[in-house]
């Protein structure tokens, strides 16, 4: 960390210095992804492919080494131990802040496969990021209202279709794929909207979990279910750049996938829903009384 500077300019030195390794790492990103749209053979798409994760992987350290200039928030991390690059796996997380995913890079750079999440469809729009994450294979995602899908039912499973097609690149490389199960980030207002029966987190959606399971063929046998717990004092991404956190801890369980709901048919299929959905359930129950048990636990205890 920079000593003596006020947070402040702490915080703005991290995004100046992220912005510039971004644009900096940009430029091999968007020249590989030139090539990969014209050469079209099988062997430059695998080769493109890895030239892109070892880009990407500079990128990252780029931004943790921002990070750690920035900041001496104390990462207290558990459940890392036996993890491998050489693995799939579903990735999922509580979403409290804009910071998670920095979270997730410190916690995990190193120990999985870089994880690939799935975006919003208006973010391919994002200068340099847009067509970074398209030519990382990012799954772009177009979300239709129930109202639309009753007007055009033609439209009805599109985003399952997307899902598959971009699930099927990653049967061949190792791959951690992200997903917020509870789809938008926790607020105080958003959980007394959906009355939420848990203290500390939304209503888990259990379709994009069995969908990804799904298309991907039994390749992921192993969910990694992370548990991010911020300080109770509100706080901004901002603070979190500043280095006003001062603690953050994260826990991180192994879960193997019940061999039953690594294929199924989540929409037609009532029984199956309902069993995916009570799993979920349960698991999300764990992970809320885990962090009131935390909450409640003095530290140094």
């Amino acid at each position: 960390m920079i000593p003596y500077l006020p947070p402040t300019a702490r915080g703005v030195i991290a995004i100046s210095l992220m912005v510039v390794n971004t644009i900096f790492w940009s430029i091999p990103v968007h020249l590989l992804a030139v090539t990969k749209l014209l050469i079209r053979s099988d062997k430059w798409q695998v080769t493109c492919a890895r030239l892109l994760m070892g880009t990407v992987t500079c990128w990252i350290w780029g931004i943790l080494a921002a990070l750690r200039l920035a900041q001496d928030t104390a990462y207290n991390i558990e459940g890392r131990q036996g993890l491998s690059r050489k693995e799939w796996y579903f990735l999922n997380c509580n979403h409290q802040s804009w910071a998670d995913i920095l979270v997730l890079l410190v916690t995990f750079h190193g120990h999985i496969p870089f994880f690939k999440f799935f975006l919003k469809k208006q973010l391919i729009r994002v200068p340099l990021l847009g067509t970074a994450w398209w030519a990382l294979d990012y799954p772009f995602m177009e979300r239709f209202s129930k109202d639309f899908l009753a007007k055009n039912p033609h439209m009805k499973g599109k985003d399952i279709e997307t899902t598959r097609k971009a699930c099927a690149r990653y049967r061949h490389t190792p791959v951690a794929i992200l997903n917020f199960i509870e789809g938008t980030r926790f607020t105080k207002e958003k959980h007394a909207r959906q009355q939420s029966p848990y203290r500390h987190l939304l209503r888990p959606k259990a379709g994009g979990f069995a969908f990804a399971l799904a298309a991907m063929d039994g390749k992921i046998r192993n969910m990694l279910d992370v548990t991010i717990i911020y300080p109770p004092a509100p706080f901004t991404f901002w603070d979190y750049l500043c280095g006003r956190i001062e603690t953050i801890a994260v826990r991180i369980e192994k879960i193997p996938v019940p061999d039953d709901f690594l294929q199924g048919y989540y929409l037609n299929d009532e029984s199956f829903r309902d069993r995916f959905q009570a799993w979920v359930s349960e698991l999300w129950q764990q992970k809320d009384d885990f962090i009131e048990r935390y909450r409640n636990t003095p530290r140094g205890h």
